[in-house]
């Protein structure tokens, strides 16, 4: 079972251009969903206070040299409605203010997904130049949310060796009546995969919702020490901030999010617009492309996406060597779509490009690795199985074909980059036989007594349309700062325009004036 397009292709957790030995490293990515409001009932508070009263046991952290930064574990119930049942364990990282007389408290971040961890954002953001006024007033503090990374039990799907061969197979050119009963077996069975191999099973996937993340998240606020809560959102972020301020609006000091997704797009809406965005962001690229002499795919603005699809269409049939692996056309389509994340990865994507003419995919699969987090050591970061346990609880199921089939033809006539010449008409949507059911539901916010919030949207941002934060400006009743760019988030990238009103509102909970655009 092919995942990436059941349907996905992954929004940002957080853009990162360091490279190593000269291949392209985009941070790791997942796929947006709208905002969420719970649809079980709500936990009681005093129940809860042997966790919200914790204190948190302050350590050297695992895998960390550096002595800035401490950890520690926090405990919350694997289902809030059973606060006397099992407990599972949140993996936290921070870096203390540098001056503690003028610190303001913590500042949480959770970088995307889902499925990012939080706890490695966290620790980057607090070393990086751009973030230095932050990390002088808070401490950055970062959670990789249930289920991800540090915190404990992990959810697992598949293995490395399964991902892997999941990649390299190209199922859904099949669309034969015999095919498309293979796809959904095979999805049937990565759930029973996700149910066997995680801790809790079941249970496990049955609260591992953007629902849980939030409550999770009020619950490490209060550990903190923080009266309310400062938080900085990017892309799946936004959602996770934008549900903790309809839950707790009483609880928000600052709340800024980036990367906005759309808060009343569905599934197959949410599919459509994102890919259009993504098809934007190409053709931007070709621009680019087409204006350097060593364009691979040739000097005409206008003739990309021909170019690009003459190019990858081969592989569908014929995958090329890349090492000791090999590109497959899944995965030149994925590694194009991470590098469209940021301009800073352009240029290994012509080199892909040029290198892949030559007969070798080795730049465009070191993309797709960075983008379905495989390391270089082989493993996996288990991303896509968050992402889609996640999804699954958080948005109304797909269980009519013609929905999804519906929804598949409007991405490619509006992202046509994508398309492999043949029919992509796949199973229903993999939610729709997850075997627990949804805990949330796509809906327009309805917040009262939140403290204004500050939303970044970007121009030409491929992952989450400028649209979406418009929108989320507007439901959040809101500021909008407007970015012209093409990239997927932008605070704390070095922009002195967007980090000068970011920090503005974070430190003293100024604004900027209506209607600001950066370039």
């Amino acid at each position: 079972m092919s995942l990436r397009r059941v349907p996905v292709v992954l929004a940002a957790v957080l853009v990162a251009s360091c490279t190593t030995q000269q291949q392209p490293q985009p941070a790791p990515s997942a796929p947006p969903q709208a905002p969420t409001t719970s649809v079980s009932p709500t936990p009681d508070p005093k129940a809860l206070e042997k966790f919200t009263g914790q204190k948190l046991a302050w350590g050297q952290c695992a895998g960390f040299t550096d002595k800035a930064f401490d950890c520690a574990k926090l405990t919350v119930p694997l289902d809030y409605l059973k606060p006397d049942g099992e407990t599972i364990s949140i993996g936290v990282l921070r870096h203390k203010a540098k001056k503690a007389d003028q610190r303001i408290g913590s500042l949480v971040i959770n970088p995307g997904g889902p499925g990012g961890s939080g706890v490695s954002a966290a620790a980057r953001i607090a070393k990086s130049r751009p973030a230095a006024t932050l990390a002088t007033r808070f401490d950055i503090v970062g959670f990789d949310p249930r289920g991800v990374g540090t915190s404990d039990p992990k959810l697992v799907c598949l293995t490395d060796a399964e991902r892997d061969a999941d990649r390299a197979e190209d199922s859904e050119s099949d669309t034969t009546p015999g095919g498309i009963a293979k796809q959904l077996a095979d999805a049937k069975a990565y759930a029973a995969k996700c149910v066997e191999r995680t801790k809790h099973g079941q249970e496990m996937l049955a609260n591992i919702g953007t629902r849980d993340v939030v409550r999770d998240l009020d619950v490490l606020r209060s550990a903190l020490g923080d009266e309310k809560l400062s938080y900085l959102g990017f892309s799946y972020g936004t959602q996770i901030g934008t549900a903790y301020a309809e839950a707790y609006p009483d609880k928000v000091r600052a709340l800024l999010l980036d990367g906005a997704v759309d808060p009343e797009l569905d599934t197959a809406e949410s599919l459509v617009t994102q890919m259009a965005g993504f098809q934007n962001t190409f053709a931007e690229f070709g621009k680019w492309c087409a204006a350097r002499q060593d364009c691979a795919l040739g000097r005409d603005a206008g003739a990309v996406t021909k170019a690009f699809q003459n190019l990858v269409r081969p592989l569908i049939t014929k995958p090329v060597p890349a090492g000791n692996r090999e590109l497959s056309f899944e995965d030149a389509v994925t590694g194009t779509s991470a590098a469209l994340y940021s301009q800073d990865a352009w240029k290994f994507l012509n080199d892909g490009f040029a290198e892949l003419k030559r007969g070798s995919g080795k730049t465009l699969v070191a993309l797709a690795d960075s983008y379905y987090g495989r390391e270089s050591d082989g493993r996996y970061t288990g991303i896509l199985d968050v992402y889609f346990a996640v999804r699954c609880v958080d948005s109304t199921r797909i269980t009519d074909r013609r929905v999804i089939d519906g929804a598949h033809e409007r991405m490619y006539q509006g992202a046509p980059f994508l398309t492999g010449g043949t029919p992509d008409m796949s199973e229903l949507d993999i939610c729709s036989v997850w075997p627990v059911p949804a805990t949330s539901e796509v809906h327009k916010p309805d917040v009262k007594g939140l403290p204004r919030p500050l939303v970044i949207s970007t121009t030409d941002d491929p992952a989450t349309p400028y649209a979406s934060g418009v929108n989320l400006a507007r439901d959040l009743k809101g500021a909008l700062l407007t970015f012209e760019g093409a990239q997927h988030t932008v605070f704390l990238d070095g922009n002195e325009c967007v980090d000068g009103a970011g920090f503005a509102y974070l430190i003293d909970g100024k604004l900027p004036p209506p209607d600001t655009r950066c370039t």
